[in-house]
């Protein structure tokens, strides 16, 4: 057997843009949303509800359809970011890293030797895969969220870790580090995670942004190419235009 595809890393690679898609939760949905197209489901361990037991199915049906699971973990713990990728994630999402050594964490946990220093056990992914360890560190995709501040002050330090595949700026923790707690579109906030961005994307890395469809042009002019976007207001939308559609119909 092969070691699977990282659909979403090999895109990056190629410089296509990426679409990850949360809020989808259970295996069954993803096997209905799976003829559409999207690049990997975010899994929540964060904020949301996904455990480690959780990810055998999820995982297995994001590979169904040839899907990366992206699976966003609660805290930056290398035994925690391992069994997580153990568990069968393609890729880990790493909150508030904050600094190089931060980054260099991320890392040592995501990566096996003599990148990191991830532990030797084979993932999911790499039941029968005869040579996985030799494969392992070029399918998995490691993603940091900057996500306060200090990590756009520390933001050259940062981009100077060898290993991180995107670096994801994360607006809502950003603008509450900056005092504007709720107000993402405050003329700070907005120039500060702009500009981070674009430093990004300057030094040669990939930048990752949580789009809308009403914003996500606009990044992609800036050259970010990995999203991630939530499937909520697109089942709004859709609802509403239902409703309005039916109530068009009455007499």
């Amino acid at each position: 057997m092969k070691l699977r595809t990282n659909r979403a890393k090999q895109k990056l690679e190629n410089g296509e843009i990426v679409t990850i898609v949360s809020g989808i939760t259970h295996p069954d949905d993803i096997d209905a949303v799976g003829p559409l197209g999207f690049d990997g489901i975010w899994f929540e361990g964060e904020h949301g509800a996904t455990e480690a037991g959780d990810l055998g199915n999820l995982t297995r049906a994001c590979d169904l359809w040839g899907m990366t699971s992206v699976a966003r973990i609660n805290l930056n713990e290398q035994g925690l970011i391992y069994r997580t990728l153990d568990r069968g994630a393609q890729s880990i999402v790493v909150p508030h890293v904050n600094n190089a050594a931060e980054a260099q964490n991320v890392v040592d946990g995501g990566k096996f030797t003599p990148i990191g220093k991830r532990g030797m056990f084979t993932s999911r992914q790499g039941y029968g895969v005869e040579n996985y360890f030799d494969q392992a560190n070029d399918q998995s995709l490691l993603v940091i969220l900057l996500e306060d501040i200090i990590a756009w002050e520390n933001l050259d330090e940062i981009l100077a870790v060898e290993g991180i595949d995107v670096f994801f700026v994360a607006p809502s923790d950003f603008a509450a580090s900056m005092g504007h707690m709720g107000d993402l579109t405050h003329p700070d906030v907005v120039e500060k995670i702009n500009d981070s961005l674009k430093r990004i994307v300057a030094a040669g890395k990939h930048a990752g942004a949580l789009a809308t469809t009403e914003n996500v042009a606009q990044y992609v002019e800036m050259g970010v190419r990995f999203f991630m976007t939530g499937a909520g207001p697109w089942i709004a939308k859709g609802y509403n235009e239902f409703v309005a559609s039916a109530n068009s119909g009455k007499k």
